[in-house]
């Protein structure tokens, strides 16, 4: 048990950190090339036939940039592929989802005041909403609206809205947010992956065998990456988003991922206008400022007092074993002194105001629902308390770690 748990953490923290370092690969190489097209010049008569050039300095060396709307005149035997970097930040996105709201999902997944949920039901919702929303999209695009950007997006804004409240009504906070931005992602990448690079490689084949292109394919592949490019930000601040319960344990977080989609709009519009060199479009901060205190608004109300019936209940069969193994008596003493003054409905330590990432440990149920996390963060770590602030002692920890292992 103890080998188990200690490696499983583990591999979720490799995988963790593998998703960050494949995703901010992916969104560099996004923002740079965005960048670079928009702030190309495009007002000068170049002897290769290029659409626009751009010189850059960095790393002590020059560049020199051009683009080519079709090809140039003849094509390199090389090409370098931006792809990979969408596909492994999506990839190892779906292996950390699986590890921590999959294999845990009764812990992060399911929330049991909202929904009676078997675990194999939640995770089916979970795999196939990201699925459906990838097909609604995709559908929409491919219609009469792929020529009506603006409302296309207005659309693609209403879905998103929805399917925020919709993750809300099953599955807890922390894990809707997180779906939400996997939803997003999922929608970035197939992008990729199922149009602007089949498209490119038919641009390719056409003129390496001397065929002219069809100008559709780059026009349906720009659309797509202008989504991408404005659905960026809200999917890293989703993605950030189970590290603070003031954004997914709030009985509005549906409301205030909505609202984190229009600064990603917001924010990008300035930045876009800037590289393009149309001004400095300075509203976009007075509109993202607004919205963002509509947020902190949101998620400062508090979460109306519901009276959860299985509280007051036996523990559940499955969470059993756990309540009666030897040590919980002396456990539940231990996290019911030094935990449980945060880590309730209404915390008794200053300044805080709801549990921390919404993890309750001040019933049976409670505690043994978080057995692992108190084994790993209070028993073989100090992370919790922290700061050791309620002075747990050594011999008390010992308890806990001789607890989970009889387990």
């Amino acid at each position: 048990m103890y080998d188990l748990a200690v490696i499983w953490s583990w591999l979720e923290f490799a995988v963790r950190w593998l998703h960050v370092i494949t995703a901010v690969a992916w969104i560099g190489s996004s923002f740079y090339f965005i960048a670079l097209d928009l702030g190309l010049w495009r007002d000068r008569n170049l002897a290769s036939g290029a659409d626009g050039e751009e010189w850059q300095v960095h790393g002590g060396g020059f560049y020199h940039v051009q683009k080519y709307l079709v090809a140039p005149a003849q094509m390199p035997d090389h090409l370098v592929w931006f792809k990979w970097e969408s596909y492994s930040t999506w990839l190892s996105g779906a292996a950390l989802l699986m590890i921590v709201y999959w294999a845990g999902g009764e812990l992060y997944l399911i929330d049991h005041a909202k929904t009676d949920l078997s675990l194999f039901a939640a995770i089916v919702i979970s795999a196939a909403s990201l699925t459906v929303g990838w097909v609604l999209y995709d559908i929409l695009c491919k219609s009469a609206l792929g020529d009506r950007p603006t409302v296309l997006m207005l659309l693609l804004f209403v879905i998103l809205v929805i399917m925020s409240w919709g993750y809300n009504q099953v599955f807890t906070g922390r894990a809707a947010l997180l779906h939400l931005g996997a939803f997003t992602a999922t929608i970035m990448t197939a992008n990729v992956f199922f149009i602007i690079m089949p498209n490119q490689r038919i641009v390719v084949a056409d003129l390496k065998a001397g065929r002219a292109p069809d100008a559709k394919y780059g026009k349906i592949a720009k659309l797509r990456s202008t989504h991408n490019n404005y659905l960026t930000l809200p999917v890293i601040f989703l993605m950030l988003s189970n590290h603070y319960p003031l954004a997914f344990g709030t009985p509005y977080s549906w409301l205030i991922a909505a609202l984190v989609f229009l600064m990603g709009v917001t924010i990008r519009h300035y930045f876009n206008t800037m590289h393009a060199r149309q001004g400095a479009p300075n509203w976009t901060w007075a509109a993202t400022a607004v919205i963002f205190v509509l947020i902190m608004a949101l998620s400062s109300v508090p979460p109306a007092h519901v009276e959860e019936a299985y509280e007051d209940a036996a523990v559940p069969a499955h969470l059993k074993p756990v309540v009666t193994a030897e040590g919980y008596g002396a456990v539940k003493d231990i996290v019911l002194g030094r935990c449980s003054m945060c880590h309730a409905p209404e915390p008794s330590y200053d300044g805080i105001l709801w549990p921390p990432k919404m993890v309750r440990l001040d019933t049976d149920t409670e505690i043994a629902r978080n057995a692992r996390l108190i084994y790993l963060h209070s028993g073989i770590s100090t992370a919790m308390p922290p700061g050791n602030v309620t002075w747990m002692e050594p011999a008390e920890r010992a308890m806990i770690i001789a607890w989970y292992k009889g387990l």
